[in-house]
């Protein structure tokens, strides 16, 4: 790949036409090298999705970060290459690994507070999701409005000392429950702002083509430590106590502080800061009801999640109720699905570039592995497909993520970002009681069948949504592969390709 000129580096991406001529490769089909995918057709006053760069070949891309040799396009760590990218990558492995330590540690810490209260332990976790809920869109438009880096160098810090101040009571023996109640709101306030920062900073290292691999890395690091992070805080707290954990999660951000501050500004393709003006918040959310395909996505992940998102309380249910198996094998099924999930991470990861078959793949896969797991006939296939839920899960968000940011106006992707993590993670606790309830009055065989379903009838309607949407059909193979098709009619030519490309 040809390495971007000096005086591309840092420009700024402006306005909508930068959306159009980023260098990033269509969402859609899956088509051959000589064929772009389907060119969409999204409402008035809509950004398109981003169409195949038809810049000369020897004109550098706008978008590319500087990088080192001609790696192939489909290397896994491609994004790696990148130095600014490097230092984030290692320092959010670091730091999410302690942040599950954390979360453990947490809940262990509310449950020797309040003496096993199970409703003190839920209001601690809904108190940490709150935030989000009511002030997640105001935080999309802060993002927007200002230098991401230096934001995140903040947010960063502030969950820090957050960390060690309930650290430090906590060893010091002086914690009440009310100071994790205090703490877990304070960190869901700065989660409103970073979480937005995190998602859209990765395309001002990257670039636009290189985002889909950088995206399934973040997750794949995100897995890896959901994997560990549980394991050792288990083994800490029971040695040294929940006060201790906190401290080290706290130390863990001086990674991802020490990666930021390292980072070279001038490679970074900063998006220029949207001026600030009344209304920018509602905006955002005018801009994703104005495309009808971001609007059909958010519709679909919110039945997805709605049962995807607790699908660790099922297999909780199932260990205890169904198999009867016990603690060590619900450790073992939730590993299962942890470790799929980290296997789906770097599939993606090879990808070059987020495709709506993917995306519609992915849910699909998820929501008929779901009834699958509902008619496992014992423990060991029920873990066995727990692991394929993982794959296909990571499969439908990496592409759904990548595709929410590939698609929008660079000045409104911090609005757009807030809206989809208010989808992503606010339908998780709507959820909670639904899943419950199914299994309580159904068994929980039922409530994995009913989400399972629930899924795939919602997945199968917004495709045809949106093969009307978009004025391309959707075809579903499900004995060959590509298992779902995306392509334009035939009596119209796909981004300047030959008429009826896939």
């Amino acid at each position: 790949m040809r390495e971007p000129e000096a005086d591309t580096e840092t420009r700024p991406r402006q306005g909508p036409s930068a959306a159009r001529d980023t260098a990033a490769a269509p969402v859609g089909g899956d088509p051959p090298a000589s064929e772009a995918a389907p060119d969409s057709q999204p409402g008035p006053g809509s950004e398109p999705y981003p169409q195949a760069d038809s810049r000369p070949a020897s004109e550098p891309p706008e978008r590319d970060a500087p990088r080192r040799g001609a790696e192939p396009r489909t290397a896994m760590f491609r994004s790696l290459a990148i130095r600014n990218y490097r230092l984030f990558a290692a320092g959010q492995v670091v730091s999410n690994t302690g942040t599950w330590m954390q979360r453990v540690a947490q809940d262990w810490l509310v449950l020797q507070l309040s003496g096993g209260s199970g409703i003190a332990l839920g209001l601690a976790t809904a108190l940490q999701f709150l935030p989000m809920l009511l002030f997640g869109l105001w935080g999309g438009t802060l993002v927007d409005r200002v230098a991401k880096r230096r934001l995140l160098i903040a947010t960063q810090a502030a969950m820090g000392l957050l960390a060690a101040g309930l650290g430090a009571l906590a060893t010091a023996g002086a914690a009440e429950v009310w100071h994790v109640y205090l703490f877990a709101f304070a960190l869901g306030l700065v989660t409103v702002v970073d979480n937005p920062a995190r998602q859209t900073f990765v395309v001002e290292m990257v670039g636009d083509r290189d985002l889909p691999n950088a995206v399934a890395l973040n997750s794949a690091s995100f897995q890896f430590g959901r994997v560990g992070g549980p394991a050792v805080a288990g083994l800490l707290i029971s040695v040294i106590g929940s006060g201790p954990v906190f401290l080290i999660n706290a130390a863990s951000f001086l990674a991802v502080l020490g990666g930021l501050w390292l980072m070279r500004p001038k490679e970074l393709q900063v998006t220029e800061p949207a001026p600030r003006t009344k209304g920018q918040t509602m905006e955002g959310v005018r801009y994703v009801l104005g495309r009808p395909d971001l609007t059909l996505l958010l519709v679909m992940t919110i039945f997805v999640q709605m049962f995807g998102a607790n699908v660790q309380n099922q297999i909780a249910l199932m260990a205890n109720n169904v198999f009867e198996t016990g603690a060590a094998a619900f450790g073992t099924a939730a590993a299962a699905l942890a470790a799929g999930a980290l296997a789906g991470a770097l599939v993606a990861a090879r990808r070059e570039r987020p495709r709506l078959r993917i995306v519609l793949s992915g849910a699909l896969a998820f929501g008929v592995l779901q009834g699958v797991s509902a008619l496992a006939p014992g423990y060991g296939a029920f873990v066995s497909v727990l692991v394929l839920m993982g794959v296909a899960f990571m499969t439908f968000t990496t592409s759904l993520n990548a595709t929410f940011q590939l698609s929008v106006d660079p000045q409104m992707r911090g609005r757009v970002m807030s809206i989809y993590m208010l989808v992503f993670l606010g339908v998780a606790p709507i959820g909670a009681p639904i899943v419950g309830f199914l299994a309580d009055a159904f068994g929980p065989r039922a409530s994995l069948g009913v989400g399972g379903a629930v899924s795939v009838v919602v997945v199968l309607a917004i495709a045809v949504l949106l093969a009307r949407s978009l004025r391309v059909r959707v075809r579903f193979s499900p004995l060959r592969r590509p298992f779902v098709r995306v392509s334009a009619p035939t009596d119209r030519p796909i981004g300047g390709a030959s008429p009826g490309a896939d």
